[in-house]
């Protein structure tokens, strides 16, 4: 059924939040400070290997744009995003979120951090569960009736979300949001948007999603908090650079 891969990955990244939220319980503060650094060089390496892969696969496809849409992308979406005000927007959304968990009994517990640290929770799981060739092509997959992809990436997800959650809160379960709305609206719109979403395209999009994801993890290692919600629409200037250089 065209469809149930997106609905296995929500159900998956719910499921591992809930296990993350009751194992991070019994977490101290001192093992926890040891599982954000942990968390942080993993996000970090799988940002790095999203940059990496992208620049090969343009190498590969004869592509002499990648570093410049890369550049392009990051500045221009930065810039875009700053004058938006995405990332105020984004904690905003935290202090909504918090206060709808705050409101739900079973929630309560779980919302005892702030906003920043459910808005972190949020963006990381998202970024990660929303950016990457996996995401786009299975969805297209799904979208056609063939969810065997999207199924491989629910588990990866709901794995990942287990180690998200005990570390950075009830955020992480509400990435469900971005994953219904991107997942859903390409598989829903599969065979429209199938000739846009090139090699290209793909390449791009991962390219300067990896990015953002490595700026995370230099947030989530203590180093330096950058402002990612602001540069966060440089994914979708990459899409469109991506269609005409890569």
């Amino acid at each position: 059924m065209p469809g149930s891969g997106v609905i296995a990955n929500v159900i998956a990244v719910l499921v591992g939040t809930a296990a993350g939220l009751t194992f991070g319980r019994f977490i101290s503060d001192r093992f926890r400070q040891i599982a954000f650094y942990a968390l942080g060089l993993s996000t970090f390496s799988i940002g790095a290997t999203m940059v990496i892969g992208g620049l090969i696969k343009a190498d590969a496809a004869g592509s002499k744009y990648a570093v410049l849409v890369l550049v392009v992308s990051l500045v221009i979406g930065g810039l875009a995003g700053e004058a938006a005000g995405v990332e105020a927007g984004l904690e905003r959304f935290g202090h909504w979120l918090r206060g709808v968990a705050l409101r739900v009994p079973v929630f309560r517990a779980a919302a005892g951090e702030g906003e920043h640290q459910m808005v972190e929770g949020f963006v990381v799981a998202s970024l990660l569960y929303c950016v990457g060739t996996m995401t786009i092509l299975g969805s297209l997959q799904d979208g056609m009736g063939a969810p065997n992809l999207l199924y491989l990436k629910a588990l990866l997800d709901g794995i990942a979300s287990i180690a998200l959650a005990s570390a950075l809160g009830i955020g992480v379960g509400f990435s469900v949001v971005p994953i219904l709305i991107v997942q859903g609206g390409i598989a829903l719109g599969a065979h429209a948007l199938q000739p846009f979403l090139t090699t290209g395209v793909i390449s791009s999009m991962s390219m300067v999603g990896g990015t953002l994801i490595l700026a995370i993890g230099i947030d989530l290692m203590g180093i330096k908090r950058l402002p990612v919600g602001n540069l966060m629409p440089a994914v979708i200037v990459a899409g469109v650079l991506g269609a005409f250089f890569m």
